[in-house]
């Protein structure tokens, strides 16, 4: 028994191309239905009436443009699948930009085999075939302006901040925010992370400002991108690092004590974010112990509810004659759990970690985990 009949819309404001396409794609009538339509506007209209799979659109079309289709899609059919049809570029450029961005670029003039192949591809759902607008970002817009040599601006708005970027033929030639512009200004853009984006269509720049490609100018933006985040990563491990020797130091009394062998500060699930013990440089049997400990965790809030109706502050049990001791860190999702032999000392244990415990609590609650 078959699935539904996947639906393709195609739109492309030269006839000549939809009717020649619509002819000689009938013969996978068996495969998929196309709809043609000769404007954007068309578009919009069949996506509000049937569902659609995969839309195959050209960028550069007058009233509703590529763009604008695009837009509506994102917004209201997320999960649709789309082609980009491009005049413009070179085979680099399309590559490049399918490699890179959410849509996947086929370049006028094409052959027949070639788009059917793409269209039967994106149906299939094969894996690592882009095309869906529901990761549609800022870079892509970009591109599809570029690629389109249209002549309009993007407005970009992130919290308190907006940002403006203008195209000119397709040339990215000003971009400002409320204190930069020029390239500063649209690198500066191209960082944020998140923030909504509208099209400001036949908008002219107030001025000149940007000299270089759009290819270039993308290529500098994710490497400074890149660069920051890794920067950023280095800074977040350094202080990792930093909060882990002090734990050790407020703990390292109770771990040396008698009988004590793990201590492990874990999230409510399980996921380990500071351990001590015998397991050291071993990931994997930390975090199956943090896998463990949070299914006791679990059990336990879950008999104590029951019991008590009150959450898990703190819990000492024995099993197989291991000693746990499971302590909640006020106001976090997150557990300091130690398990120790018959001879480990309990109340001195206790005694220790309540003395240091709201020390823990703040080194954890200001490294999110």
């Amino acid at each position: 028994m078959t699935g539904p009949q996947k639906r393709v819309l195609l739109v492309d404001d030269e006839e000549d191309l939809t009717w020649t396409l619509s002819k000689k794609l009938s013969k996978d009538s068996d495969k998929f239905e196309l709809i043609t339509v000769n404007s954007g506007r068309e578009a919009i209209e069949v996506l509000n009436q049937v569902p659609v799979d995969l839309v195959i659109t050209d960028v550069r079309m007058p009233e509703v443009s590529g763009l604008d289709l695009l837009v509506k899609i994102k917004e209201t059919y997320p999960q649709t699948k789309v082609i980009i049809m491009t005049a413009y570029g070179s085979s680099d450029v399309h590559k490049e930009a399918t490699e890179r961005g959410c849509f996947h670029y086929i370049e006028k003039p094409f052959e027949i085999n070639e788009i059917r192949q793409i269209i039967l591809d994106a149906l299939k759902e094969e894996k690592g075939f882009r095309g869906s607008v529901a990761d549609f970002q800022l870079s892509d817009i970009i591109q599809l302006n570029c690629l389109g040599r249209l002549t309009t601006a993007l407005l970009v708005k992130r919290q308190n901040e907006t940002g403006t970027i203008y195209f000119q033929e397709g040339n990215i030639v000003h971009a400002e925010t409320d204190h930069l512009e020029g390239e500063d200004a649209f690198y500066y853009i191209m960082s944020w992370d998140g923030g909504e984006f509208s099209v400001l269509r036949n908008k002219f720049p107030p001025r000149e400002t940007i000299h270089k490609s759009w290819q270039n100018l993308l290529l500098e933006s994710m490497r400074l991108k890149d660069e920051q985040s890794h920067l950023v990563k280095e800074e977040q491990e350094r202080e990792k690092r930093k909060r882990n020797r002090r734990l050790q130091q407020l703990l390292d009394k109770v771990f040396k004590s008698d009988g004590v062998e793990h201590i492990l500060i874990h999230t409510h699930a399980g996921f380990p974010i500071f351990y001590l013990g015998r397991f050291s440089g071993d990931v994997d049997k930390i975090s199956e112990l943090g896998d463990k400990l949070g299914e006791v965790v679990a059990g336990v809030e879950q008999s104590a509810g029951k019991i008590f109706g009150k959450d898990l502050l703190f819990w000492e049990g024995i099993f197989k004659k291991y000693i746990y001791l499971f302590i909640a860190l006020p106001d976090e999702d997150a557990y300091l759990s130690i398990i120790g032999t018959p001879r480990m000392n309990t109340g001195f244990v206790r005694l220790e970690i309540k003395k240091q415990l709201r020390e823990i609590t703040r080194l954890i609650a200001s490294h999110p985990h």
